[in-house]
């Protein structure tokens, strides 16, 4: 499929680091190679890492884009739970095996585990080459995919280990969502809905309005959307490149989230954790006075219409959540803390603080009424 006409979203990358660019048109998954040598012209050898299952979709088209280039494509089995330092090494010495250089570069195809781990690769291969994010679900292209966070898990928790380190360039083609399953999509949504949820009440609205032609893989719904949220994150990021003040606020949700998401196992999907996050967020926001009354009922509503959850399963012990907290990347001197919205489509701001101190007693109270 021939590239279709291209919406580019600039991004600051900052400290002193190139500046970026996400484009967004249909048909882009075949011009990965002209754009990997064009925002990156020192790069003279590619690797595409991908997971098994994208790289069985797409592996071959990406690597062909390369015009007939040494291209290989690396892949390692899907899923949250091989983010690991383990598959990081592995990466890392199958580049070495084939004689990658400082003159190389990665292609992260994927969702968002594969960004961030192919990242991670990139930004610690040989001190770091560059990336070029290709994410290929809903989450990757809203959220995981621009802003530069790189990372692995941990037994003790999501994403503990890793660095900063843009893109040289993020390319989504809208049409790689229809291999999606509906509840991929689904659980993708989240992050949109928390963009509107942050920034723009209107927004988040009209995706529930949008429900079923976001559900249902409409390329045209899909590409508004992804355009709107890729604006929302780009103007955070833009302003705090490395999270030291307004870019806390794209954890709103986070912070409970991966506490669930690490409880269950992996079990919950990141973005029906961070569904049930953001509902539990706002209802402590509500109960600690932070957050307008009616917020969270309202925030329900919007998670339902994309089939998201919005309680906590009942398999989960509270205590056990809470275990996962204070492994959590926002916490200060073993304080919890957390993002609250003033109002949906708003976050509460206290003289320019965005993650705000909350004691044990009304989380566990939230916790346990979900």
């Amino acid at each position: 499929m021939s590239a279709t006409a291209v919406t580019e979203v600039p991004v600051r990358a900052g400290g002193g680091l190139r500046d970026y660019a996400v484009r967004v048109g249909t048909g882009l998954i075949d011009t990965v190679g002209e754009v990997a040598r064009a925002v990156a012209p020192s790069a003279r050898r590619w690797v595409v890492i991908a997971d098994d299952t994208v790289g069985a979709l797409y592996g071959d088209r990406v690597c062909a884009s390369f015009g007939g280039a040494d291209a290989p494509l690396l892949t390692f089995p899907a899923g949250e739970h091989n983010k690991t330092r383990a598959r990081w090494e592995a990466l890392t010495d199958a580049m070495v095996a084939r004689g990658l250089g400082r003159d190389s570069g990665v292609v992260a195809l994927g969702g968002g585990v594969t960004g961030d781990l192919a990242g991670f690769v990139a930004a610690t291969y040989l001190r770091g080459v560059p990336v070029v994010q290709v994410p290929t679900s809903i989450v990757a292209m809203v959220d995981s995919a621009v802003g530069g966070k790189t990372g692995v898990d941990t037994p003790a928790g999501k994403n503990l280990v890793g660095a900063f380190h843009p893109p040289a360039a993020v390319i989504v083609d809208p049409t790689v969502i229809r291999t999606l399953p509906r509840r991929q999509r689904a659980e993708g949504l989240a992050e949109a809905v928390k963009h509107g949820a942050i920034a723009d009440a209107d927004y988040g609205r009209g995706i529930a309005h949008r429900a079923e032609a976001l559900l249902s893989g409409e390329v045209e719904a899909i590409r508004r959307m992804v355009l709107r949220s890729i604006e929302v994150k780009a103007s955070v990021v833009s302003r705090d490149e490395r999270e030291s003040g307004l870019r806390e606020i794209l954890n709103f949700g986070h912070t409970l989230g991966h506490a669930l998401e690490a409880a269950s196992g992996f079990g919950l999907t990141h973005g029906e954790a961070v569904a049930i996050g953001m509902v539990l967020e706002a209802q402590l926001g509500e109960l600690v006075g932070h957050t307008r009354q009616g917020s969270a009922e309202r925030l329900v509503e919007i998670l339902q219409a994309v089939e998201l959850p919005v309680r906590r399963p009942p398999e989960l012990d509270p205590e056990v959540v809470e275990g996962f907290l204070g492994a959590d990347k926002k916490v200060r001197a073993g304080q919890w803390r957390m993002v609250f919205l003033a109002e949906l489509g708003r976050v509460h701001d206290a003289g320019g603080r965005w993650a705000h101190a909350v004691e044990r007693g009304p989380v566990r109270t939230v916790l346990e009424s979900s």
